[in-house]
């Protein structure tokens, strides 16, 4: 089946918040007497706000009652730390316009809530190339469960066959092939030489690395 859609995961891939998602639990964990190492931060990457603090806090014995409030509390810190300072990662423009000359259907799909992906968009100037996005916030599972994926398909009215998806985590990699498409990683830099990226069908260390070559492969 030919190819004609192109899915982009947010955190890590289009904007540097990986690092902001980071500082915000940092800060709200304070108030818990918890201190995530960078292993455990990795460890949970990909997850909803959501699953990454159920899963450290019953690791830590916290009243999993707090959740709610802690997620409502870094959600805020990260879209203010992106407005304050929003870091684009290299190659975004060149992508977009990339599969836009090829006439493909363009969408999001991301574990954050609907307003990152919104403020995400019009920081980047994406509106004219973004046709529909998906958020895994309110689903019942997030991703690695292809659901977020499939929904944001979906809506493109495009079969999971004719898409391409771009990944920076290991659990976004497991969603986008559990939803049987094409998944292009491009992993932290420190991370790229793990082989747990050997599931993807292609790897890259920037997307602006992306060409004609690696899309003729991937057809």
């Amino acid at each position: 089946m030919k190819l004609n859609t192109v899915i982009f995961d947010i955190d890590g891939l289009l904007i540097d918040s990986e690092p902001l998602w980071c500082e915000a639990a940092d800060e709200v964990f304070v108030d818990y007497n918890i201190r995530l190492t960078e292993q455990q931060y990795i460890s949970t990457t990909g997850l909803r706000t959501k699953e990454f603090l159920q899963s450290w806090f019953r690791f830590y014995k916290i009243d999993e009652a707090e959740v709610a409030n802690a997620e409502k509390k870094i959600v805020e810190i990260v879209l203010h730390k992106i407005k304050k300072n929003p870091i684009i990662m290299p190659g975004v423009p060149y992508i977009f316009d990339f599969f836009f000359k090829k006439g493909f259907k363009i969408g999001l799909a991301t574990s954050s809530p609907q307003s990152l992906i919104d403020l995400v968009v019009e920081l980047l100037e994406l509106k004219r190339f973004v046709q529909a996005t998906a958020s895994a916030e309110d689903l019942e599972f997030g991703k690695p469960n292809p659901l977020v994926y499939l929904n944001c398909a979906e809506k493109l009215n495009a079969s999971p066959f004719e898409c391409i998806c771009f990944e920076d985590s290991f659990n976004g990699m497991i969603a986008a092939k559990a939803a049987r498409m094409k998944c292009v990683i491009v992993p932290h830099h420190a991370q790229i030489k793990e082989e747990r990226w050997g599931a993807a069908d292609l790897k890259l260390s920037s997307l602006q690395n992306f060409g004609e070559l690696h899309f003729n492969n991937l057809i």
